[in-house]
């Protein structure tokens, strides 16, 4: 190959390609995921900051923005998602006053309250 096809040859494969945006995969909430209710609802609750929600709206309604301060600061993407994710799983709802626990969510609170107690002792004599 002469000089100039070269030069040509290598132009033309060192021009930058249009950028490709990322593609997101639309997931399903992890609640569907599987046919055992428990893993479902294990599922559902392991992820980051969903239990803290919920532990935070078993007193009273909060807003986004108490729910949001109360739960550490997270991010108002993250809490959305989560609240999107706990409205679908009919757990929790959203009133005037701030979002509440459906009875499901109630329901599914005094079983953590249980299970909190249940934390503490294993705790105490792990130690």
């Amino acid at each position: 190959m002469s000089k100039t096809k070269t030069k040509t040859a290598i132009k033309k494969k060192s021009k930058p390609s249009k950028p490709v945006a990322a593609k997101r995969k639309a997931s399903k909430p992890a609640a569907r995921s599987t046919r055992v209710p428990l893993i479902s609802l294990f599922e559902l609750l392991g992820q980051r900051w969903t239990l803290r929600i919920l532990w935070e709206l078993r007193g009273q309604p909060l807003t986004f923005r108490a729910l949001q301060e109360s739960s550490g600061g997270l991010s108002p993407t993250v809490l959305n998602k989560r609240l999107a994710e706990l409205r679908d799983a009919d757990l929790i709802d959203r009133q005037p006053e701030g979002y509440t626990p459906t009875s499901l969510g109630a329901e599914l609170g005094e079983k953590l309250k249980d299970l909190s107690q249940w934390a503490e002792r294993w705790d105490k004599k792990r130690r």
